[in-house]
């Protein structure tokens, strides 16, 4: 690059490359740089679900807008991101849970967002592997699953594209508050901004960020094509794995386009080792088997732990820094990292280069964290 950047990306995982690929599309100077290869951290560990959430207005506002950037990207992206539009299907237990099948049917129907109710017999049908009597579920008609590594080594082409460079095997130390970055090995690079991209360990390059670590784990299987058919979670899920406090469980499974299937889902908090937890593996499995009886007598090829960046009020951070101007946030993402990536990097263009947003971004600001707001217990 033969002059500073106006913009410095630390990070290149999923919601990095997409800032950077908005960014170069909008005509700015991009650097990114990575102390790993392409999607190699945080990413790498990720499922893959492009799903519509809707913990809050502003949680939906985020993923419903991202889901309909993927929608758009689709015919676009190389083969190896496997986008597959299977639907998530949401399984309600008991009647509590389906309570909350009629809630969402209505908040999402309200808002635009294609789904069906299914009976006990309608989930039977949409997916004949799972337990019997069931008391009914949700079909997210437009929610689907890809390969993020895939994904996000995509998005960077396409940045480079718009002559965005790309630097990997690069340790940024600090973030600099006049501009740009101070590397491992001394080097300073100036730039107008610089964007922590760095999920889970973006407190280390910005002291004092409401960010914690949460750890959890995936099982991928052998072929068993037509095993599932959608992306599976329990509506329990949200009353168990969504708890910012205590470790948890929670089914959630994927069909892959390989025939394989990626099974989910644990939630721990402020573990910093990578290592598998043999009890919070064995915990998962079972409530797995639990909903998909003959998961059982299927085999697993790899297990493996990956970390996800948690905010009190599970909502990323995008947009300017508290300390700095010069300092730029895309980080705090949780499970939803994927899925908000494309709507992250368009919010950080929009405000970078003056643009009218499509979505409030004063949900996602920094800023409302200034007060002092720390991790909630």
């Amino acid at each position: 690059m033969s002059q500073s950047p106006d913009i410095i990306i630390v990070g290149a995982g999923i919601v990095g490359a997409a800032c950077a690929a908005e960014c170069a599309r909008g005509g700015l100077k991009v650097l990114v740089l990575d102390r790993g290869p392409i999607g190699g951290g945080t990413t790498a560990a990720g499922m893959g679900h492009i799903v519509v959430m809707d913990d809050s207005e502003a949680q939906f506002a985020l993923t419903s807008y991202s889901r309909r950037l993927w929608l758009e990207l689709r015919p676009l992206l190389s083969a190896d991101v496997e986008y597959e539009i299977c639907g998530t299907l949401w399984v309600a237990a008991d009647d509590e849970e389906l309570a909350e099948v009629r809630r969402k049917h209505k908040y999402y129907t309200e808002r635009g967002v294609r789904v069906e109710a299914l009976d006990t017999d309608g989930v039977k049908a949409a997916e004949p592997n799972l337990r019997p009597g069931l008391a009914g579920g949700l079909r997210v008609v437009e929610d689907g699953v890809l390969y993020p590594p895939c994904a996000a080594r995509f998005l960077l082409e396409q940045a480079k594209l718009h002559h965005a460079e790309l630097r990997t095997g690069v340790t940024v130390q600090e973030l600099l508050p006049e501009g740009g970055v101070l590397l491992a090995d001394g080097t300073r690079i100036s730039a107008g901004r610089s964007v922590s991209a760095t999920g889970p360990w973006s407190p280390a390059l910005t002291p004092g960020l409401p960010v914690r670590k949460r750890k959890g784990h995936l099982v991928i299987t052998d072929r068993y094509r037509g095993f599932v058919h959608h992306q599976i979670v329990e509506l329990g899920y949200l009353k168990s794995a969504h708890s910012t406090g205590k470790d948890s469980v929670a089914f959630n499974i994927q069909p892959r386009k390989t025939g394989q299937m990626l099974i989910g889902s644990s939630r721990q908090f402020d573990v910093d080792d990578a290592a598998v937890d043999q009890p919070i593996l064995e915990r998962m499995l079972k409530r797995a088997i639990e909903y998909l009886p003959t998961l059982g007598k299927l085999s697993s090829i790899r297990v493996w732990t990956g970390h996800r960046a948690a905010t009190p009020d599970k909502l990323p951070l995008i947009g300017p820094s508290v300390g700095s101007d010069r300092i730029w946030l895309a980080t705090g993402h949780e499970g939803l990292g994927i899925t908000t990536s494309l709507g992250t990097g368009r919010l950080l263009a929009d405000m970078l280069l003056g643009r009218p947003p499509e979505i409030p971004a004063a949900p996602y600001a920094p800023a409302r964290f200034a007060n002092g707001t720390t991790h909630h217990d």
